[in-house]
Parts: structure tokens; sequence; C-alpha cells
């Protein structure tokens, strides 16, 4: 934590300095067993390996069915990087963020233009920092404020450890599947968690940027599009660490049963005291779901909050919170020993 967010605004490889995800070796708890030694090498040079990512990943077989390792030297790699549906079963392991670090600025579609794309299912990635640079750094950025994605993630039974998403607008597209989330850094402005995810955020750090071009501008973490009752999506952020520049709200209902838990979190005076906003679904709020619980900090102080947030009972808070929301089989990696939070 020393560390916190140090040159958080500084554009180049100096993102944020953590340690890597370390060699070692854990079982993905499901049928398969994960071993973590490189198969293959991506350095920027291409002495060692490929020189690309996306060539790395092309190389892997159709429908492969055992775990693959991608290893990431450091370096700035400015590609697109896409993982298509019939590449499971892939580690890309960068070598920490800020040190691996890839780079891409499109802002076409939020489907296709992501830095980072990730549509099959059985993906885990360690050690990398994903950016579009299409409004990032807010503060050293003159392009026109629009949705510009670091990564889309749409696969199923995917996790992410000490890996870092930057941009302004729409940052994370958590789309559609089981996520796991632990240790991340995810800055933005305006509705830069976002998608139909069902996901757990694990003593992630979420910056907030949204008074980096207006001093006086309100922002939105989250916009959560769960679309019905019997949809199992939803974003719980436990542990996590909110902070950053300007106002926001902890987040606004995309669709007319969005559902966000925010537990056992520190959050800042940059909370608005509202909390969340119904969007468009303003008289239909007793479909929403958000809720907190345990938090912390001067901006978890609730007699503000809109009276229609939820009050989840402690069994309720337990379900959500427990890995078992998003992992009944067992899927989510066990961390190697020297793995440290």
């Amino acid at each position: 934590m020393a560390m916190f967010f140090h040159c958080i605004y500084t554009y180049c490889t100096a993102f944020f300095i953590f340690s890597a995800f370390s060699n070692g070796e854990f079982q993905a708890r499901s049928t398969r067993k994960f071993s973590d030694d490189e198969t293959m090498t991506v350095d920027p040079s291409g002495y060692t390996g490929f020189s690309t990512i996306q060539a790395a990943i092309d190389s892997v077989p159709s429908d492969n069915k055992d775990w693959i390792s991608i290893y990431v030297k450091a370096g700035v790699y400015n590609e697109q990087v896409k993982i298509p549906p019939d590449k499971t079963f892939i580690h890309l392991k960068g070598e920490g963020i800020g040190k691996t670090n890839v780079v891409w600025g499109a802002h076409n579609t939020m489907l296709s233009s992501a830095t980072f794309v990730s549509t099959a299912d059985n993906i885990i990635v360690s050690g990398i920092t994903f950016v579009n640079s299409y409004n990032y750094p807010p503060s050293k950025n003159g392009s026109p404020v629009k949705p510009a994605v670091a990564a889309r993630i749409s696969g199923d039974k995917s996790a992410f450890y000490k890996c870092s998403f930057l941009g302004f607008q729409d940052t994370l597209l958590d789309d559609a599947g089981r996520h796991y989330f632990k240790l991340c850094n995810i800055e933005g402005a305006i509705d830069f968690i976002f998608g139909g995810g069902q996901s757990i955020y694990e003593k992630c750090r979420i910056l907030v940027s949204a008074g980096m071009l207006n001093p006086g501008s309100t922002g939105f973490i989250v916009a959560q599009a769960r679309a019905s009752p019997d949809d199992t999506g939803g974003f719980v952020f436990k542990q996590c660490n909110v902070t950053g520049n300007g106002k926001t709200f902890l987040g606004r209902a995309w669709k007319a049963y969005s559902r966000a838990i925010f537990y056992d979190s520190f959050l800042s005076d940059i909370v608005v005291p509202q909390g969340w906003d119904a969007w468009t679904y303003v008289g239909h709020e007793n479909k929403i779901t958000f809720a907190e619980e345990e938090c912390e900090g001067s901006g978890s102080d609730k007699s503000g909050r809109v009276m229609w947030e939820k009050d989840l009972s402690p069994g309720e808070m337990k379900r959500f919170t427990s890995n078992s929301y998003i992992d009944n089989e067992g899927w989510i990696p066990k961390l190697p020993l020297n793995f440290q939070d």
C-alpha cells in the first residue's frame, strides 16, 4: 500500500509499481491442473519468442483443453489483443503492473475496439496493465471524451490478479460470464466498471478521475446491466479502496435490475452523499439492488443515501460476498504460496 497510486497520471511505462505474479504452481480446482511453467514467451525485441502478444495467442490450438502459459516480458506493447472463443485455458502472465503494458487507442465500438478483448472461457491474466490511450491520461489528452474501453471480458471463468485497467469513460467492460478480480487497479470517471457480468472484485483499488478535466464534474463508478429478475449478474466489491479526484456516485442503473454491492470497503469523501442514481429507471427503483455494508471512510456515511438503497439481510450479504456467488465448481485458481497480498 506504500506505493498507493503513486504517479497515477504519468503516462508511459511507469503506471504502477508492484511485484509481478510469481512463478509457482496451483490447482484450478476443476478437472485440470494448472502449471505455471512458461510454455511460450513474448518479447518486444522478438529475440526470445514472439514479438507480439497476439501472435502468441494465435498460435494456441483451437479448442485447446490444456492450460497454456504465455509469459509476456516487460515492455510497452502497442497492439490490440484479442482472445477468441476457441482459445481457452490460457494464462497470460506479465511481469507486473507498470512493467508489462498493453496500449491501444481505439474508440469506435465498445464491443470490438477495446485494448484487450477476451471472449474465451477459462482465462487467467496476471501482472499486466491495459490502457485505452484515447482519453488517457485525462490531464494530458486533448481528445473529446468518448467511450474508450481498456478491456472487454465476455468469457466465463475468467480471473485477473494484479492487473491494471486504465481509461476515462467505460474503462472495463465486465460484459458477460463469471469473473474474479483480485488486487487489481481500475481507473476512470464515467461508468468505468460496466456491463452484465457476474463478478467479485476483491481488494481492488478503484481510482476516480472525474475531476481531472472539469473540477466540478461528477462521475459514476458502476453501470451494471442486470436485465431481469432471473439474471444472475451483479458486481460485488469486497475489501476495495475507492479514492481519487472530483466527486462520484458509486453507481447507476444501466438496466432495470441493476445490481452492485460494496462490502467491507474504504470509501473516501469523493463519494456523493446520495450514493446511487436510478438513471432512466426513476419510478422503478424497487427492482434495483444497490447496497453497502460494513464500509468505512468519510464517503461511507449512509445518512444521505437514496431512500431506495437496499438493506440486505446478513444471509443475503453472505451469499453475495462469498466466492460461491460466482464459483460453485471450484474454478477460481488457488494462489501459489509465494503470492503476496
